[in-house]
């Protein structure tokens, strides 16, 4: 048995007795009602999230917060930063750090232990492992809460609507922009090999084989390649997530003669995972993606080995600044070029742009009854949630502290050049800001390229490709999706690989309906049927 079947059955029955341990942590934790006694003294409060003398009277807030982090290194509980943060919240904080390539599994194993943070983030709300423990009772449902506190009262109601399961709120979302997925290229590579910024999927493709075949760096060796995918890139891999749509594939769910057909059952979705097994089988891509730890994905762009990501466009801004850093090291730096450049997308065989889209959330913060136990913890939680959106605190919390992790330029924040000091006592914590009601925090000077990277992100909302079922809860997908998930994740991977040709391809999508597929189509078009226009 192959590593990657014995993973997918090792998912497969965690799904199964997921639930079941879920249920029974939380009878074990008596189901949170109002009325328990807090297990820790030190959470009781007087229940309004206010500020100022009362919440120095209180004993400070002990909280455990689970996050994935993005890199190698990431904040301590005894760092400047985290310090600060708990003088102002009259807070104890300790930080479960998860890398993010494999957050999902450890949400998962957590969820089923009953051993929950006092925060956790959710990534996919949908999931079903989640669905199952919020439906259960396992979390609390903020949104009656939210009006009592200052920021949290300005939730955007068509968030809140996303990122909720049958119309309630399980966490805080994490509010992001739109149109924020697109293409981060190489602009100096670009340039050294001759080519103009690519409009088409072919041009996408030239500048993928130029950026291996011509030397786009110049140091006169055959070292390069054009695109760095990674085991974690969105909703399997966001590259693909974002590819395919350029070929005409729907965003999830499509609708044929007004039915909701899955995307994998277009052709459209086929052709894209030849273009992808193209780009693999031409050393285009990185042969270890499946693997890839997402922690390292802008690596091979700044250290000259690859040349684009296909991810949120405002990574761009994010690895130009590291390449600035790394040459400023080495005494080369052009402190007015940028690097790195930006676009939405690129046409597919229509013409037209497809661009994927977010949920205006990028999963949410939810407050586990097992660990929170009354409403007057809730309260005192989400007062803590509710201040880290001040917009101070949102600086804070995006740039540290000022003359140590950044310094003022004016209306602006300039960050130092020492990466890893950022990396170990700043990036990772605004992982817990929801932006509600919105970004609020000091910006580093808008260059040309972050003006251009904010452009690029509102043109893309003209051309974004809607899931039609987003907001469908279904009952199958609940019971049987990471089953589901896996069947098609796994083919795609094989197939992209050469593991597996197009007749073993149809033959995974065959055992996808027979699994319980073709339930799961039937239920969401019955859910499809009571709001279609």
């Amino acid at each position: 048995m192959s590593r990657q079947t014995r993973m997918g059955t090792m998912k497969r029955w965690l799904s199964v007795w997921l639930v079941a341990a879920i249920i029974a942590a939380i009878a074990g934790c008596g189901g949170g009602s109002p009325g328990d006694t807090a297990a820790d003294p030190a959470l009781a409060g007087n229940g309004n999230g206010n500020e100022g003398k009362e919440q120095a009277e209180q004993a400070p807030l002990n909280l455990t917060i689970m996050l994935p982090i993005f890199k190698t290194n990431y904040p301590k509980d005894d760092g400047p930063v985290v310090e600060e943060i708990e003088k102002r919240t009259n807070s104890n904080i300790h930080f479960e750090w998860v890398p993010n390539a494999s957050y999902a599994d450890k949400f998962n194993i957590t969820l089923a232990s009953g051993k929950l943070p006092s925060i956790i983030y959710v990534g996919d709300v949908k999931a079903p492992s989640f669905v199952s423990a919020a439906k259960s009772g396992a979390f609390w449902e903020v949104g009656p809460y939210l009006q009592q506190f200052p920021n949290l009262s300005g939730a955007n109601p068509v968030i809140m609507e996303n990122s909720s399961i049958e119309g309630k709120n399980y966490g805080i979302y994490r509010g992001r922009v739109l149109g924020r997925n697109g293409i981060a290229f190489r602009k100096d590579w670009l340039d050294n090999v001759g080519l103009e910024t690519p409009q088409t999927v072919d041009d996408f493709y030239s500048m993928l084989k130029a950026f291996k075949e011509q030397d786009p760096d110049k140091n006169g060796q055959n070292d390069t390649y054009g695109m760095v995918l990674v085991k974690w890139t969105g909703q399997w891999a966001s590259g693909f997530d974002t590819i395919k749509l350029w070929f005409g594939t729907p965003n999830k769910w499509g609708v044929v003669d007004g039915k909701l057909v899955p995307e994998h059952q277009y052709p459209e979705y086929v052709e894209a995972l030849k273009f992808m097994k193209k780009l693999y089988d031409e050393k285009l891509i990185n042969s270890d993606f499946a693997v890839m730890d997402s922690a390292k994905w802008v690596d091979p762009i700044v250290n000259n080995k690859a040349g684009v990501i296909v991810d949120v466009v405002d990574v761009g801004a994010r690895i130009d600044d590291k390449i600035h850093a790394a040459l400023a090291k080495e005494g080369k730096d052009e402190p007015d070029r940028h690097y790195i450049d930006v676009l939405g997308g690129v046409t597919g065989a229509d013409g037209k742009l497809h661009t994927l889209p977010t949920s205006g959330f990028a999963g949410i913060l939810a407050i586990p009854k097992s660990s929170v136990k009354t409403e007057e913890e809730l309260m005192r939680v989400l007062g803590f949630l509710d201040q880290l959106n001040e917009p101070e605190m949102q600086t804070l919390l995006n740039f540290g502290l000022e003359g140590i992790h950044y310094n003022p330029v004016g209306e602006f924040v300039e960050p130092i050049k020492d990466t890893v000091k950022l990396e170990s006592e700043v990036e990772g914590l605004n992982q817990m800001l929801g932006f509600i009601p919105e970004d609020r925090a000091k910006k580093v000077k808008q260059t040309p390229l972050r003006i251009k990277q904010t452009e690029v992100q509102k043109a893309n909302e003209e051309f974004i490709v809607t899931n039609p079922a987003e907001s469908f809860i279904s009952t199958v997908y609940s019971q049987k999706g990471q089953q589901l998930d896996n069947i098609i994740n796994d083919a795609r991977i094989k197939f992209i690989v050469g593991q597996i040709d197009e007749a073993g391809l149809m033959s995974a999508f065959d055992v996808w309906r027979k699994t319980g597929g073709d339930d799961l189509v039937k239920e969401m078009n019955d859910l499809y049927s009571q709001v279609k226009p």
